[in-house]
């Protein structure tokens, strides 16, 4: 009965000429898979992140600025998450990126997968499902814009996006830059390898839709993953649906309409020997929701070699590009990404 009700829900028609066809993919692989288990069988309880005011930063050697600056590593350390407000981004921006992203999202699929002759992208900017799953709990039900930020302005037909992304990113990139530098000095470490190394053409954005599901209960929206970044800047709408791993245990976070989410990358828990964290996380669907996000991903270039500089290290040196090379193993091979146990010592 279940089965039935599943592939009825499966072989509906595409809701709009806009998403992608899922259907046609999860059909093949919800006849491998039929017996799996629901990927979320509980009640996921919701999370405040910490949230940490950065116009204390401003206070210029005053018990404020320092104790904004702890709570920024604490947060790093017992979360691998935290929220900001005072952020530096204007309401305004933030509002106008979303508005222009909705309108790119809302052309037709054949428009957007032809994303070279559409938008002047680069070939595989739009991106959609997970074309390695071997089976439902493997599957992203999601689509996206995976976009360098040398690209940014080649959108053409897309002018107010493409000046707005540029705006967004501007700053953004300035607030990873801040973020990176106090979480390198609390460590003792020179805060300059970020400024030499993460640069703007080595970093990119990635613009997000999550279509309404309509089997929410055996697909995610994006499967649990850690990012493989330094840092990660999210911009999130307020439908909600981001989960994360703390102590163990799936929670659910509470969207806050003022503050920008950060989070740990693998390259940061590998830079600072485990002390800050890269944490799991994922995003659920919603039957009857889409949801929109803008994530900033601060990268080094592919040659840059990632070390803890300890004595006592946990992790074998190895460069971003060796650490991408990797993961892409995995994932082919696995469904999956391994990360960085893969280059314990």
């Amino acid at each position: 009965m279940v089965e039935s009700i599943v592939k009825a829900n499966i072989n509906q028609p595409v809701r709009m000429d806009m998403d992608p066809p899922f259907h046609k993919i999860y059909k093949t692989l919800l006849d491998n898979t039929i017996e799996e288990s629901k990927i979320m069988t509980s009640v996921i309880e919701e999370c405040e992140l910490p949230l940490i005011d950065l116009g204390c930063l401003d206070m210029d050697e005053s018990d404020e600025k320092h104790k904004c600056e702890e709570e920024i590593a604490r947060a790093s350390q017992e979360w691998g998450f935290f929220q900001v407000v005072n952020h530096g981004i204007s309401r305004q921006i933030l509002e106008e990126l979303r508005s222009e992203q909705v309108k790119l999202f809302k052309q037709p699929f054949d428009k957007k997968s032809k994303e070279d002759k559409f938008l002047n992208f680069s070939s595989g900017t739009y991106r959609w499902g997970t074309p390695t799953a071997t089976c439902l709990s493997q599957f992203s039900w999601s689509e996206a814009f995976h976009i360098p930020m040398t690209d940014i302005s080649a959108s053409n037909g897309f002018t107010n996006l493409s000046s707005t992304m540029e705006q967004f990113a501007t700053r953004v990139a300035s607030l990873a830059q801040k973020l990176a530098a106090i979480l390198s000095e609390k460590l003792g470490r020179k805060s300059t390898f970020f400024q030499e190394n993460c640069v703007p053409r080595t970093c990119y954005l990635r613009l997000n839709r999550y279509p309404p599901c309509p089997i929410p209960g055996e697909v995610f929206g994006l499967m649990p993953h850690t990012d493989s970044d330094f840092l990660t800047i999210l911009y999130q709408d307020q439908v909600g649906g981001l989960q994360l791993v703390k102590d163990g245990k799936w929670f659910a976070v509470k969207p806050n309409p003022e503050a920008l989410i950060i989070n740990i990358g693998d390259l940061f828990q590998a830079w600072s020997n485990d002390v800050y964290k890269s944490v799991e996380h994922c995003v659920v669907t919603n039957p009857g929701v889409e949801r929109y996000s803008t994530a900033y991903f601060f990268c080094p270039s592919y040659d840059i070699e990632i070390e803890s500089g300890c004595e006592c290290s946990l992790y074998k040196k190895f460069s971003f590009k060796e650490y991408r090379e990797q993961v892409h193993k995995d994932v082919q091979l696995l469904g999956r990404k391994v990360g960085l146990s893969r280059f314990l010592v």
